[in-house]
Parts: C-alpha cells; structure tokens; sequence
C-alpha cells in the first residue's frame, strides 16, 4: 500500500483553524477585562459594593490574562512555529505559567466568595471553601508536575551529554 506525501494544504488549513480559535480567544479576553472595568465603574457611580466589584474585577482580568495566555500559545506554537519540535522545557514554563495564572483566579474568586457570603450567610461558606481546596491541590499538582518534570528534563539532558 502505497502512502501519499503531505501536500501541505493540512497544514494550512490546521494553521488558519488555531489562528481564528487564538484571534477569538483573545477578542473574548479583551470583553471580559473590558466588562470588569464596566462593571467596576458602575459601582463606584452607584457607590455600592466597590470593593467587591473590585474583586470581582481583578478576577475577572485574571481570567483574561489566562485566555489571553492561551491564545498567545497557540500563536506562537501552532500558526507560528506549526509542528517542529519543542524543548521540553518551553511546555513546562508555559503550562506552569497558565495553571498559576488559573490557580490564582480561583484563589480569587474564593476571597470574594468568603467576603460576600460571610456577610450575608455564613453556612454557605462551604463553597469558598471546597474553592480553596481546589486552588491548593492545583498548586501542588503543579508542584509535582514541576518535580518530576524538571528530573525527566534533567536525565535526558544527561542521556544526550553521555552521548556527544
């Protein structure tokens, strides 16, 4: 059986299909930062509830950064640079630098989930809680994917030195 050899319109088509994802990405990054400092500014017009709508808002940019972030990784990786082969070390800076910029925004989003719902119903803190927990294990997760990542790097760069 014979294989036929990649004419490269995959490629483009593959290319085109992360540049649009990546430019709606960022567009939807864009509104959210865009409605955090709306909503913000509707608060302090109103003069109610500012420091949560601040909150609310740096969550909110938090978020932003983070799609944005992504949108900026399948630029450079996947329209940019297409299928050619990546250090591992790149993929490890840029999924640590993501899932601290999520992990953040649940942290967030748990400090303003405490303040509003210890204001108003103290049994319901349950859920900034869980929230909490879920920030922890995420940043040690990242933790020990750092760990064993940073000594898989390690002995491949001493397999390869071995080598030469």
């Amino acid at each position: 059986m014979k294989t036929r050899a990649p004419d490269g319109s995959f490629d483009f088509i593959s290319r085109a299909i992360f540049g649009i994802a990546a430019t709606v990405l960022a567009l939807f990054a864009l509104v959210l930062a865009g409605s955090a400092v709306f909503d913000f500014i509707v608060a302090a017009w109103s003069r109610q509830h500012l420091g949560i709508s601040a909150l609310n808002g740096i969550g909110y940019v938090v978020v932003a950064i983070a799609v944005f972030d992504v949108a900026k990784y399948l630029i450079e990786e996947e329209v940019v640079r297409g299928r050619e082969l990546r250090v591992a070390s790149e993929a490890r800076r840029s999924l640590t630098r993501f899932i601290s910029t999520i992990a953040i925004a649940v942290f967030l989003e748990a400090l303003v989930t405490i303040f509003r719902v210890s204001q108003e119903n103290v049994e319901q803190l349950f859920y900034p809680t869980f929230l909490l927990i879920a920030a922890i294990l995420l940043v040690l997760g990242l933790g020990v994917y750092q760990r064993l990542s940073v000594a898989v790097e390690k002995q491949v760069d001493d397999g390869k030195a071995a080598r030469h």
